[in-house]
């Protein structure tokens, strides 16, 4: 549970459609959330004040400079925000990569709004330095054991941000058989999706 101080944050929400920045800024301010809605990277950056205790909430398509872009430059710069990236389907291999450059968490769109919520709630811990919830190896390594083979095949290409298609095809199977596959990784790894699964494997 957020207290006072955390819900007062502020949440940068970067997002090209008007219509899905509104959206979320609406659903963050009824949380309590002081958001700053931003159009583009570029707007972000003029209006970036690093003295206020904040996190990002990023879309990767934009027009002018990418999210991935953003997040270079936020790296180069030694801008160092807890950054939620909000994506595509076809975006998560852009999306796995961006955790690896420092993202906390990753969510496809249409983006559920506990989703949402939930990966923002861990942005906050970040910043007000609660403790995350940390898996032990072991636990971690019981639950990978319950993986077929065939399983931990597909969770490799997952980790690597390969799409359903190229993983079927270079498994030869059907979409059909990886989505099953998902699933199941997914349960048996009590895992949300792939960002989960990134953050116990690392």
């Amino acid at each position: 549970m957020m207290n006072r101080l955390e819900k007062n944050l502020s949440i940068y929400v970067l997002e090209d459609d008007a219509g899905v920045l509104k959206s979320l800024c609406a659903l963050l301010n009824a949380h309590g959330h002081v958001t700053i809605p931003c159009a583009s990277a570029e707007n972000f950056l003029r209006v970036f004040d690093p003295s206020k205790k904040a996190c990002l909430l990023l879309d990767l398509r934009l027009p002018g400079m990418s999210g991935t872009q953003l997040l270079a430059h936020m790296n180069e710069h030694g801008i160092s925000l807890p950054t939620v990236v909000v994506t595509a389907h076809g975006d998560v291999p852009i999306a796995v990569q961006a955790m690896r450059a420092g993202a906390i968490d990753f969510i496809e769109k249409p983006a559920k709004a506990a989703d949402i919520l939930s990966a923002v709630d861990l942005a906050v811990g970040i910043l007000f330095n609660r403790k995350p919830v940390i898996l032990s190896k072991k636990i971690v390594a019981d639950r990978l054991a319950n993986l077929t083979d065939r399983e931990r095949d597909v969770l490799h290409h997952l980790l690597l941000g390969k799409l359903n298609k190229e993983i079927a095809n270079e498994l030869n199977v059907s979409q059909r058989t990886i989505e099953g596959h998902r699933s199941r990784i997914r349960e048996k790894m009590h895992a949300r999706g792939i960002a989960d699964l990134i953050r116990m494997l690392g």
